[in-house]
């Protein structure tokens, strides 16, 4: 679901005419005529690669400098795949011959918190968030200004908000040398592409990356996990899917008897709260935070995020947000929230928990059991309300 008003507003496109349209992820929003219709090349960052030792080994960090190398390699990539495309239509190819447009995105954003072991709903989450960022967006533009100095810019840019000095976070409204936190030199990097151009219109966009996460065995996108454990179908067969950063952390710990808390009973435990281990006494409340679902988590902080990064951000991003038990008022007030935000995404998909769980065929009746009362423990009744629009207590 784009937002018209904030995908206009805020397009650096906005000189060509006006979007009327996203693809089907949402995170492309480009100009498209009777005369040129709008694609795209695409590619996603693997966040998992660049965490790494700090020098004196006993801790993680995630490497700003070799982020900016690969985004700037991705430029170059992706800027000679539309030379070299084979298009599908005459207007596509036109289209992406005269505005050149690229989207740079991400995945396992969530895998590198978990890495670096602070809380996807902490504050240290969200100023790394906007340090990666800041980080693609000034490399990609600082990449495509070169590429401009060698190449040319792009037909348009001479009308574009680019040749008047004007960025995505000058679209925003934000003053960048109050927001940034990398401490590059934004003005400088300004004053080159309004001398050289820019070689492509648009730079960054946070596309799903669906097929390519799973190859890589990282979660989506800048998603949270969805599930601790679960199990995945796919053409070749079955295959159970565990959090690997959970397992570790639970092999290292031992209960009062010596033994490791990665064990048959905690497992079982886990698939029977399918995935969540919130409600499992054994283990410490500091590993609860670090691994709390999506589920557990409140959106409001995933639509922060993103709101935190878009400035950055020239396209848009697949924003997904997670309901246990959606209805008319929370979905209007997540929707409305996100507009008054800004963002040009307000969400792609809005998903809920299923209405019953699957049968646990490979665990003990008393396991689920046990597992029912732990969690009902933690739960805070429900109070129902029924409105003249929806009765969320019988969905009538």
């Amino acid at each position: 679901m784009p937002a018209k008003d904030a995908c206009n507003r805020k397009s650096i496109q906005q000189h060509l005419g006006t979007s009327r349209s996203s693809n089907l992820c949402c995170e492309i929003c480009l100009y498209s005529s009777s005369k040129e219709t709008a694609v795209c090349v695409l590619s996603s960052i693997a966040l998992t690669k660049l965490v790494s030792n700090k020098p004196n080994k006993e801790s993680l960090e995630f490497n700003f400098e070799k982020l900016g190398e690969i985004v700037e390699l991705e430029v170059n990539a992706l800027n000679r795949v539309i030379d070299i495309n084979n298009y599908p239509v005459e207007k596509t190819k036109l289209s992406n011959k005269l505005h050149r447009p690229i989207g740079i995105g991400v995945q396992g954003f969530a895998d590198i918190i978990m890495k670096l072991r602070i809380a996807f709903d902490s504050d240290e989450t969200r100023i790394l968030n906007r340090k990666i960022f800041e980080t693609m967006y000034y490399h990609a533009l600082k990449r495509s200004m070169e590429l401009s100095k060698i190449d040319g810019p792009y037909s348009s840019f001479d009308t574009s908000p680019a040749a008047r000095g004007i960025l995505q976070f000058d679209l925003w409204d934000i003053d960048i040398d109050e927001y940034s936190l990398m401490g590059f030199d934004w003005n400088e990097l300004k004053k080159d592409i309004v001398e050289y151009g820019l070689r492509n219109s648009t730079l960054i966009a946070l596309m799903p990356t669906a097929s390519t996460s799973i190859i890589l065995g990282n979660c989506e996108c800048f998603e949270p996990i969805t599930s601790n454990l679960f199990k995945r179908k796919t053409l070749a067969g079955e295959f159970t899917i565990l959090n690997k950063y959970l397992v570790r952390d639970l092999e290292k710990l031992v209960d009062s008897d010596g033994n490791s808390l990665w064990n048959t009973k905690i497992k079982n435990l886990i698939i029977a709260g399918n995935g969540s281990v919130q409600h499992i006494p054994q283990i410490p409340d500091e590993i609860k935070k670090l691994y709390k679902t999506v589920w557990e988590i409140k959106q409001k902080v995933i639509v922060d995020l993103a709101v935190d990064r878009s400035p950055y951000i020239c396209q848009s991003q697949s924003m997904n947000l997670y309901f246990e038990s959606p209805d008319h008022k929370t979905l209007n007030n997540a929707t409305f929230y996100a507009w008054g935000k800004g963002l040009k995404t307000l969400c792609y998909y809005t998903r809920s928990r299923p209405a019953t769980d699957a049968v646990k065929f490979t665990i003990d009746h008393s396991t689920i059991e046990e597992a029912k009362k732990l969690q009902n423990k933690n739960i805070e009744p429900k109070m129902y309300v029924c409105t003249d629009e929806v009765c969320t207590s019988c969905s009538s």
